[in-house]
């Protein structure tokens, strides 16, 4: 099984900040990746909604032959993960907030997170922010309409940063000194926020934490790919591909398909 892909899916063309740390600590590795951009965002859906996407998604990537399923989106991690490892034998790795290293680094003793309203509702979310955030200040921020303009290529956009900016002034004004990237889209946004943010606000993700993760559940289940050789790497959208095109660079290729 070692040769098969690793699968990746996200509720568009986020989770590819991701798949591109995952790609950079495991290069010799074939890779899917599936932006179900036609349903996005999924943060704005109910559980139920957000499970059948995710069995959707897992499905085709075991067609595929997929090995392992990075579940490349907060909202489907925090909502549907529990469901699928209980539905489907080969290992998932999710995605959730970073808030346990935020929690420990902070001086002020107050962060910030942005995420989707999928991921602030979800009992994996409540659990986590009790668990490493108990004698820490939390403000959430619902990050709405964020990624309807990724999606549609609008990341450096004049509406994009009269959004951020609303969303930011009640964060800095509670004096957090980390922000918390609770979406696997926003990444992509780090360039804008931090022309926004002062230079103390340390803006945190969960990309590396997770490649860590894929390599260290590849290794224990003897599922590393060891040959060095030109590995296959799939990117697939059931929406528009030129946004994930222009993300990933003239390196990759998108495919169109519907599912």
């Amino acid at each position: 099984m070692s040769k098969q892909p690793i699968g990746v899916f996200d509720s568009g063309v986020g989770g590819t900040s991701i798949w591109k740390e995952i790609h950079a600590l495991l290069p010799n590795e074939n890779t899917i990746y599936l932006a179900d951009s036609k349903y996005a965002p999924y943060g704005d859906k109910g559980k139920e909604k957000i499970i059948e996407l995710s069995i959707k998604n897992t499905e085709l990537l075991l067609e595929k032959g997929c090995k392992l399923i990075v579940v490349a989106c907060n909202t489907a991690t925090t909502n549907a993960i529990k469901t699928l490892r209980e539905t489907y034998t080969i290992p998932f790795i999710g995605i959730e907030p970073a808030i346990k290293p935020a929690a420990f680094q902070s001086k002020t003793k107050t962060i910030g997170i942005l995420a989707t309203k999928g991921t602030f509702t979800s009992d994996l979310f409540y659990k986590t922010t009790n668990l490493f955030a108990n004698n820490i200040r939390v403000i959430e921020q619902i990050g709405e309409g964020i990624v309807p303009l990724i999606e549609n290529g609008k990341t450096k956009s004049q509406e994009m940063k009269v959004l951020l900016q609303g969303y930011l002034n009640p964060l800095l004004k509670a004096d957090i000194d980390y922000l918390v990237l609770g979406c696997t889209h926003y990444p992509y946004l780090i360039p804008l926020l931090a022309d926004i943010l002062p230079k103390h606000v340390k803006i945190i993700d969960s990309g590396e934490a997770v490649a860590r993760q894929t390599y260290a559940i590849l290794k224990q289940n003897n599922l590393l790919n060891n040959q060095i050789v030109k590995p296959q790497l799939q990117f697939y959208s059931n929406s528009d591909t030129k946004v994930m095109a222009k993300l990933l660079g003239d390196d990759y290729t998108v495919q169109y398909l519907d599912f």
